[in-house]
């Protein structure tokens, strides 16, 4: 998928998540600039700093069995929040934040391959 594509559908689901929960919020007054702004936020951390926090938290994720990694996917929205014009309400807000982002963003990359918008050949 490429880039400007991806961008645009991280800020999507963004937009939409503080739509659907209220415990995550853009700032009173956030234009598009900054919602933008917060989805490469959001694909930084995502790069840099999600992989060394997984990578630290293995044990707990083997014993939990994968679950710990909606903590981490907490922790994750929160930095993205404390870097951009993103609120999240607490720890418990940004779990539950998380764990619906992910569901928005598999939907909304599920229609962008249908609709083949992600510049896949068949």
């Amino acid at each position: 998928m490429g880039f400007l594509v991806r961008l645009l559908v991280s800020a999507l689901a963004l937009y939409l998540l503080t739509r659907v929960y209220s415990g995550v919020s853009f700032v009173p007054g956030a234009d598009l600039g900054s919602i933008l702004i917060a989805a490469v936020v959001m694909g930084v951390v995502n790069a840099l700093v999600r992989p060394v926090l997984l990578l630290l938290s293995l044990p707990v994720n083997l014993l939990t069995l994968g679950l710990f990694t909606l903590v981490v996917n907490g922790i994750v929205l929160w930095l993205v929040a404390a870097a951009s014009a993103l609120n999240v309400a607490g720890f418990g807000a940004a779990v539950i934040g998380a764990l619906i982002l992910g569901v928005i963003s598999w939907m909304l990359d599920a229609a962008v391959r249908a609709l083949g918008l992600d510049g896949q050949r068949e």
